[in-house]
């Protein structure tokens, strides 16, 4: 089974992010999760690095089929994904949206 690629929009990090991760792909999706891995080889504080982080993570929302917002806080990156999401066509959903989705369709598998 080919799962679409989700990107996990978050302000979380370490297990949250992680959490939210598992949820999408339990949910059908292969996640893609800057905020995850990122800083664990790219340091924010130097400037170049940090706008390699961006591009890093703009490219790979820009293959993504969804944009999935995670979490209850909002930053200004996250509205800058959400933004390019939206020039760019991106779907972009809560958890929860692609949660109810998935059980909408189970419902109707059994009818």
């Amino acid at each position: 089974m080919k799962r679409p690629l989700a990107y996990i929009c978050t302000a979380a990090t370490g297990e949250a992010a992680s959490a939210f991760c598992r949820t999408a792909y339990e949910a059908g999706f292969a996640p893609i999760c800057p905020s995850l891995y990122l800083p664990g080889f790219l340091c924010d504080t130097v400037p170049q690095e940090h706008k390699d982080g961006i591009d890093i993570a703009r490219d790979l929302l820009r293959r993504s089929r969804v944009l999935v917002v995670c979490g209850r806080t909002v930053d200004e990156t996250m509205m800058n994904e959400i933004a390019i999401a939206q020039r760019l066509h991106i779907t972009a959903t809560t958890l929860d949206g692609i949660l109810t989705v998935k059980r909408q369709g189970r419902k109707n598998d059994g009818q």
